[in-house]
């Protein structure tokens, strides 16, 4: 598969990446991962877009990852030797959305299914339903074929415009590809649990309003504190609460990590993705260890459903709190994920991924290692 990176995040750079691609004959489309730090105005990428003379799909990131290092500036475009069939999903926060009747408007049109496919999904990150989006592709599309992907968006933490398509950007949108690819997909995170466990007892989509009946965040607040000796509030939450993720309860399966964004100020905890009213969760933490331990299980699961072949390409989708979390050490991470072969691809407000028999799930503070074939 043709790799192209510019480094630059320029309108120009990005057209020169994908007309080095354009040489290559059996180049049909390309995948784009931008970093939001390219700072480009919509106009100018859809200028870019329309020009191109690739279909490209993709998104805006909060960063990338270009041969084992994380860039803030930059895009990366990876050649596809087939145009892959592809749909959007707008208004993907509204309440009324029904999103199955939106997939098999069209699903139902692409041709008959390729015996080894991967679908794609890039969703908005900060959206506010992307759980039951994520639920509604297990109906409509079923397990027989792996998931990747995950959230675009900005750390800025507001909406904007983030999911490419040939036809442009979209906001608040999700665009679901089918890849003529077979994969493996290794899915970790390394969060333990440090907490007795509770129960969200008042939520609405991404916002958790009360926990055993108690104002989420400052119950939250006593937790950390009880745990760590560090007082939380709502000017330093980000920079402590990447530290402090949710984890939602599954029966037989490891938990689902949930990021916490932010405090509001009816008391409640933004989160990426839902936390349903219901669920039981604990509160998590971890350490340079686990988390390093969690890349070379990602890689080791991938490798092992993927035997006795040669890895043509690896994608990641690694969550971007863990970037801030690990800071200088990042590198350790990337080289043990990637086992001393260089790893590409966008450091996400979520990820999204199954292994075509687990749970699909929209994950936080995980890391997805994704090996595509030819």
């Amino acid at each position: 598969m043709h790799v192209e990176f510019d480094p630059t995040g320029t309108v120009t750079g990005l057209g020169e990446a994908i007309n080095r691609l354009h040489t290559d004959p059996t180049v049909r489309a390309a995948l784009v991962f931008a970093a939001d730090g390219n700072d480009l105005p919509a106009g100018a990428m859809n200028d870019a877009i329309s020009a191109s003379p690739l279909p490209l799909l993709g998104g805006i990131f909060p960063a990338i990852a270009y041969a084992s290092k994380s860039h803030e500036q930059g895009t990366l475009v990876v050649g596809l030797d087939h145009l892959p069939d592809y749909g959007v999903i707008d208004t993907l926060s509204a309440p009324d959305t029904a999103f199955e009747p939106a997939i098999s408007a069209f699903a139902d049109t692409w041709p008959d299914e390729p015996h080894d496919a991967t679908y794609l999904v890039v969703v908005d990150g900060l959206a506010a339903r992307t759980s039951d989006l994520i639920e509604a592709l297990f109906f409509s599309l079923g397990l027989e074929h792996n998931f990747i992907g995950g959230g675009a968006g900005s750390l800025s933490l507001q909406q904007s415009p983030c999911i490419i398509t040939p036809e442009g950007l979209h906001a608040d949108s999700a665009l679901i590809a089918r890849l003529a690819l077979p994969s493996a997909i290794g899915v970790s995170h390394g969060w333990q649990p440090i907490s007795e466990t509770m129960t969200v007892t008042e939520s609405e989509g991404n916002r958790v309003r009360t926990i055993d009946w108690q104002p989420a965040a400052e119950l939250y607040a006593r937790e950390v504190f009880a745990h760590g000796g560090e007082r939380i509030d709502a000017d330093n939450f980000f920079s402590i609460a990447k530290s402090y993720p949710l984890g939602i309860a599954r029966y037989g399966a490891e938990v689902v990590v949930r990021d916490p964004l932010m405090m509001n100020d009816a008391g409640e905890i933004v989160c990426v993705g839902e936390v349903p009213a219901g669920c039981r969760i604990r509160l998590l933490n971890g350490d340079m260890d686990t988390l390093l331990t969690a890349a070379g299980d990602a890689r080791s699961e991938a490798t092992t459903a993927h035997p006795q072949r040669s890895i043509d390409t690896a994608l990641l989708f690694d969550c971007i709190s863990r970037v801030l979390f690990l800071d200088a050490d990042l590198s350790r991470e990337l080289d043990a994920v990637g086992g001393g072969a260089p790893v590409h691809g966008a450091f996400t407000l979520g990820e999204i991924a199954n292994s075509g028999r687990d749970y699909l799930d929209f994950l936080n503070k995980s890391i997805v290692y994704a090996i595509l074939d030819r």
